[in-house]
């Protein structure tokens, strides 16, 4: 039997064939090819341990090597914060028990430690997976698998270069050694003040839905520069998992939280109010507790502190005895974190809180009410991101609010001051945009450097604490107040380089005619 004729084309004489166009067989091709080629990069990524689709983190810039150091030890005084009960165990739910931190700090010169280094998401990772999926709002089974292998693929082998558990820097002996520090003579000048005084201290406090490594690289560039800063993680309920090691008791996950979870004891639920109040305490606890454990190194308790340490680091911290200003620290937070460094500041300095100064990040816009009773100078920096939104903040826009702070704080005698980085977003000041730049800057709108970004947050960080320790105003601190107000028309890239004859450095240094401050900040308030 003859098979069916085929129908002949339309307009075409019946004995010719269609052609078949070469476009599909194109098309196949460029999929074979880009399905191969990230067949390879995955397999690249794996053989090399390297993460998908990110760069690992810079070394860091500063003079002096970095070291890092994991604490938990259980507070002073175990205590009850707040009232709140969870619904489901009618367990405490802020309970201070232990307190968790990681001390950046500047190394000896040729140290090496023996320890592996800090991966970037502490283990294991299914805490902080089902943590972000929770935070979403899609905490299933499968979307926390989904969530936990995704961060595994991405960023689980991610490393911080800080070396481990490593003795403190002499910073008089590697300043003699190196000649490009020994011919710095401001960086001298900063060694002998250390020397006198002892390395300065920040206290840091991470924002909503972070944990204390995502701010890994801000703090180890103010460590490469001869500070000390502590990264704490909150377990408020803000961090998305927290282990929590405790001697004698079983290795548990704080898990985040909100105020839908818990209850008081009579059973009211928590109006959000009330537990943002209820964390800000909590948080307010373990900053005081982070406090007393730096005091104990300081005065030469630091093997006690080793010992009773249960994540096995600090073998050195014995010789830290006296090497810290423990009197004359400095409290410093990014968004919640930076309302609840504000909290801390509230009528001090004290004894349990000695802070003579803060570092205030975008501070939060739905994290509570901004604490305004501050009597120490302040610095306080929003990012582009967080000036250019308007946002309503308990009746008037958080701009002004956060302005008005600042200025009443001039007023009373502190010099403080207020400005925008321009160019940058919300998490610019975090690790995420080193290790996602692309990703970063598609979801932000961030437009400056991701580098030159984090750069600009340390630079006018370390010219506060230089401001702190000598009451010399150098960099930004010296420009006065241009900016009542956020200026769209004057931001990043507006304003060039050079612009109105601008060529030299605020303190009078020429800096060549590239310099000119206003390409990455607007001044709104300073005490010039």
């Amino acid at each position: 039997m003859k098979p069916f004729p085929e129908a002949p084309a339309i307009g075409k004489p019946p004995g010719a064939r269609p052609r078949t166009p070469a476009l599909p067989r194109l098309r196949l091709r460029w999929r074979y090819v880009l399905g191969a080629l990230s067949a390879i990069y995955v397999l690249y990524c794996y053989i090399f341990s390297l993460p998908l689709l990110a760069r690992p983190l810079p070394q860091y810039s500063g003079p002096y090597p970095v070291g890092a150091i994991d604490i938990e030890v259980s507070a002073a005084e175990p205590r009850v914060i707040d009232e709140a009960l969870f619904k489901d165990t009618k367990e405490n739910a802020f309970e201070l028990e232990t307190v968790l931190f990681t001390l950046y700090y500047p190394a000896a010169q040729h140290a090496v430690s023996r320890k592996p280094k800090h991966r970037w998401i502490p283990r294991p990772i299914s805490a902080t997976g089902e943590g972000y999926a929770k935070f979403a709002h899609i905490n299933r089974f499968f979307a926390d698998k989904l969530v936990t292998g995704g961060l595994a693929a991405m960023l689980g082998s991610i490393e911080i270069p800080a070396q481990v558990d490593v003795p403190l820097a002499d910073l008089a002996s590697i300043a003699t050694e190196t000649p490009e520090i020994r011919d710095d003579m401001k960086e001298v000048e900063k060694v002998i003040q250390i020397q006198k005084g002892g390395h300065p201290v920040v206290v840091f406090s991470h924002g909503m839905a972070s944990r204390r490594t995502d701010y890994t690289h801000y703090a180890g560039e103010l460590a490469s520069r001869g500070y000390v800063v502590a990264l704490l993680e909150h377990r408020d309920g803000s961090c998305p998992g927290s282990v929590m090691l405790r001697p004698g008791y079983e290795d548990r996950v704080r898990m985040t939280f909100d105020a839908s979870e818990v209850e008081t004891a009579s059973g009211r639920t928590f109006t959000v109010d009330e537990f943002k109040r209820a964390q800000l305490d909590f948080r307010e606890a373990e900053i005081e507790e982070v406090v007393h454990v730096l005091r104990l190194v300081n005065e030469g308790r630091g093997k006690d502190v080793y010992k009773k340490n249960s994540r096995g680091e600090g073998t050195d911290l014995g010789n830290w005895k006296g090497r810290l200003n423990t009197e004359e620290m400095v409290v410093a937070g990014h968004s919640y974190g930076a309302t609840g460094a504000m909290q801390a500041l509230r009528g001090g300095p004290s004894a349990k809180r000695p802070f003579r100064g803060g570092i205030i990040l975008d501070p939060g816009k739905s994290s509570g009410r901004l604490n305004d009773d501050i009597r120490v100078p302040v610095l306080v920096v929003h990012s582009n991101s967080w000036s250019r939104r308007r946002s309503v903040f308990y009746g008037r826009a958080h701009f002004d609010t956060v302005r008005d702070i600042v200025e009443n704080n001039v007023l009373r005698g502190a010099p403080s001051w207020f400005a925008t980085s321009l160019g940058t977003a919300h998490p610019s000041v975090t690790d995420a945009p080193l290790l996602e730049p692309l990703i970063l800057s598609w979801t932000t709108g961030a437009r400056i450097d991701v580098d030159e970004a984090l750069r600009q947050y340390v630079h006018v960080t370390e010219d506060f604490l230089w401001f702190l320790t000598t009451g010399k105003k150098r960099g930004l601190l010296a420009e006065k107040a241009d900016f009542p107000q956020y200026d769209e028309g004057s931001g990043f890239g507006v304003w060039k380089p050079g612009q109105n004859g601008s060529v030299d450095g605020a303190d009078g240094e020429a800096e060549g005619p590239w310099f000119d401050w206003r390409k990455y900040w607007q001044v709104h308030v300073s005490p010039n």
